[in-house]
């Protein structure tokens, strides 16, 4: 006895090391719905995605700025020379100092076999038609639109979280209940197996009850398959490892003290706090800007400029301390003419207008069918409920009439069904509420503030 305790207890070793990945699936996890929330956020590629698209947003924003600080620019080359001939212009004077004409050419007392010259440059704008204003002022549109946008998408991936949270929970009752009812009709079928030994029960009813338990059998497979890959899911959303066993609670999904407003108050909510709709107004404001930036193309640039020049030609001449400041003027005359620049911002500012039209259509279509659908799940809660007490009352009346041999078998196993059916419809029914209130008050545009108050 004593060398078989220990050929069990080596066995056991054996296998844990050998197979560490079955300890690992073994880890459980409770996770409330908050933590699965927070955890989301964080580990969230869409939303890494849209803090990159505020980045480029402000860049872009800091670029517009820019453009109001001088442009300074320098430039300098070394030059080696052939031997070339080089003439200097000179005027003659007279020994009484007054000016003489121009004399012939002189040759250079050197040929340089080198130059160097350096300049330096400087633009300082002071009216560029209105365009720099106008394009700080559309990125800071731009800017603020993006940042709505990070909102909107950190909404859908709380919803997406929900969902998720859902179906994780609505997966792991599936596998509950139908086992439970694999355990009654394996019951069944041994019971029916006494039955037939005896002589009391045909043979082809105890085939039934047999072909009923591999049914069941069958669904507890799909069941738990989709119970993994909902926990998978779960897993790659919130960050975890794939081996990680989530357990979910229905309380997380329970609702209490929901105080449901009339459907037009929802639709006025979202005009006021959804994330897109605002995001699209300030695009529609940065598309109108650019209208103006555009024609400003048409007026003058004006701007302070000033130099530097230094250059060195060895034996010929040298150049240092030029210094130049003044005023420059640029218009451009084909501006009178070209204007394709205004149409395509004008034909802009007509695609956001259109597209804030339709976004405001599919809002209201959105709030009402959330609205409908959360009516209709927490009417379901109380048909289904109904439906259990029935369904198993049902199964009671025709399990007697069966023992008295007034109900064949296959009444006693469609009876055992519907039972099933019931209960797995009602417990996904009160877990399915909670999804609809959340997607309600996501087209409303109120979701965050609810997840952040909890």
């Amino acid at each position: 006895m004593k060398h078989k305790f220990l050929l069990a207890f080596v066995i056991l070793l054996t296998a844990v090391f050998t197979n560490p990945d079955q300890l690992l699936a073994q880890q459980g996890r409770v996770i409330t719905l908050k933590e699965a929330i927070d955890l989301s956020i964080k580990n969230s590629k869409q939303l890494k995605g849209s803090k990159a698209r505020i980045e480029e947003a402000t860049a872009s924003m800091r670029e517009a700025l820019e453009r109001k600080l001088p442009e300074i620019k320098a430039s300098g080359s070394y030059l080696r020379l052939n031997n070339p001939n080089i003439n200097v212009q000179s005027k003659s004077t007279n020994s009484s100092g007054g000016s003489g004409t121009l004399g012939t050419p002189q040759e250079s007392a050197g040929k340089p076999s080198s130059a160097i010259y350096g300049m330096l440059n400087a633009s300082l704008p002071i009216y560029s038609g209105l365009r720099i204003r106008y394009g700080i002022e559309s990125s800071k549109y731009l800017e603020e639109a993006a940042k709505l946008d990070a909102d909107n998408d950190r909404e859908a991936v709380v919803l997406n979280t929900i969902n998720a949270f859902d179906n994780l929970y609505k997966s792991r009752a599936a596998v509950e209940l139908v086992n439970e009812s694999l355990q009654g009709a394996r019951q069944r079928v041994k019971d029916f197996s006494n039955l037939e030994k005896n002589g009391i029960l045909p043979r082809n009813d105890l085939l039934k009850a047999q072909l009923q338990q591999s049914n069941t059998e069958l669904s507890l497979l799909d069941a738990e398959n989709n119970w993994r890959l909902a926990n998978i899911n779960m897993n790659l959303m919130l960050g975890l490892p794939d081996t990680t066993v989530l357990t979910v609670n229905e309380t997380d999904l329970q609702l209490s003290d929901v105080q449901l407003k009339p459907v037009e108050e929802y639709v006025q909510l979202s005009t006021q706090n959804r994330k897109d709709i605002a995001a699209l107004a300030l695009r529609k404001k940065a598309a109108n800007t650019g209208v103006k930036a555009a024609k400003g193309g048409s007026f003058p640039s004006v701007a302070v400029t000033g130099g530097y020049v230094a250059a060195d030609i060895p034996n010929v001449f040298t150049v240092t301390n030029a210094v130049n400041v003044g005023v420059g003027v640029q218009y451009s005359l084909s501006s009178l003419w070209k204007n394709s620049q205004v149409e395509q911002a004008k034909a802009r500012e007509k695609q956001v207008e259109a597209s804030e039209e339709i976004l405001n259509d599919n809002v209201r279509l959105e709030v009402n069918q959330a609205y409908q659908n959360y009516l209709s799940s927490r009417k379901k809660i109380e048909v289904y409920q109904t439906a259990i007490a029935q369904a198993e009352e049902n199964f009671k009346i025709v399990r007697n009439k069966f023992q008295n041999q007034l109900a064949t078998t296959t009444d006693l196993l469609d009876a055992d069904v519907a039972q099933l059916q019931a209960r797995l419809n009602a417990a996904f029914a009160k877990a399915d509420a909670s999804v609809a209130y959340n997607k309600l008050l996501q087209t409303a545009g109120l979701l965050l503030n609810k997840t952040e108050t909890k």
